[in-house]
């Protein structure tokens, strides 16, 4: 089974992912936080964007076709679609990629999701800009302490727009605001439990 989770910088996709994996016995994938191009990115985001998509892009891909390779149980932390649909979408619509290089990237995550099957069950990390600050402020990676409200909030639509009318795999989505699955053990029990009701 192939688990994949998505959502929003902040809202907790690593710690849901290392949980899974702990309290289910699958197999981990994390996001790749190694892109040579993270730190120039947030510091002139104009000029690295489209390296930084690119980069993202084959890192997903590789995963993704270990991940189909594996015959075992796999939880994956954040998508390649979500790439696509919610990151690059948004610097082109900030005015931070350009219409040319946004459509060349579009045409080469089009190429290489052809193919590729969807997650079996695709867990959506909900969170308002407030707990998603939070956690970001809690964690204390430094390159992303200059993210902006503004931002995150542009990112927000965007993930709804894209499980309310793109998405159409099997999901769960997880308002984080109102179920803290790191700090209460209750919360935690119960999300554990829904993901085994889709096994």
């Amino acid at each position: 089974m192939h688990i994949a989770i998505a959502g929003n910088i902040g809202s907790g996709k690593t710690s849901l992912t290392e949980i899974i994996a702990q309290r289910l016995g699958f197999k981990p994938y994390f996001e790749d936080d190694k892109n040579p191009y993270l730190v120039d990115f947030y510091e002139d985001m104009t000029n690295w964007s489209f390296n930084l998509q690119i980069y993202f892009l084959s890192k997903r891909l590789r995963s993704v076709k270990a991940i189909r390779a594996e015959k075992v149980n796999v939880v994956q932390d954040r998508t390649i679609y979500e790439d696509a649909y919610i990151f690059a979408h948004n610097l082109h619509q900030m005015g931070l990629m350009t219409t040319r290089d946004y459509s060349t990237y579009m045409d080469i995550f089009e190429l290489a999701v052809e193919e590729l099957p969807q997650p079996d069950l695709l867990i959506y990390l909900k969170g308002s800009v407030p707990t998603l600050i939070s956690q970001i402020q809690r964690r204390g990676r430094a390159y992303e302490m200059s993210i902006s409200e503004d931002y995150l909030s542009r990112l927000n639509l965007l993930y709804e727009n894209w499980i309310k009318n793109v998405y159409k795999g099997k999901l769960l989505v997880i308002d984080v605001d109102k179920e803290d699955f790191v700090l209460v053990p209750e919360n935690l029990n119960r999300i554990i439990s829904q993901v085994e009701s889709f096994m």
